[in-house]
């Protein structure tokens, strides 16, 4: 499984999802663009998941045509400390993700 981790998650939560093939938008250069074209690239690079803690991109985007599912973990903060806590249901959830569909995911 192929997943790009946004701009707004940091990359020491790489580790955590050592089961999974793990890129960031800066390892990928696309530092800066807009999540709509960010997103087309996405599908364009075959990534399966889009991981973020954007809430607002489950409003302002349309993926329904992108075979790409995006996972919006439901966090107050972008600290690693906090973020790992999403880490469990993120992983027990992942086979049940549907392709051009968003997930908000809570801790367990």
């Amino acid at each position: 499984m192929k997943i790009l981790l946004d701009e707004c998650i940091t990359k020491r939560l790489k580790p955590y999802l050592s089961k999974f093939e793990i890129f960031t938008v800066s390892e990928m250069r696309w530092n800066g663009i807009k999540n709509g074209a960010l997103l087309v690239l996405c599908f364009q690079n075959q990534f399966d998941i889009f991981l973020t803690i954007d809430k607002d991109l489950t409003y302002q985007q349309n993926i329904k045509n992108l075979d790409l599912t995006v996972v919006v973990l439901n966090s107050t903060s972008s600290k690693i400390e906090e973020l790992v806590l999403f880490i469990p249901a993120f992983i027990s959830k992942i086979q049940k993700f549907e392709r051009g569909k968003f997930y908000i995911i809570d801790k367990q």
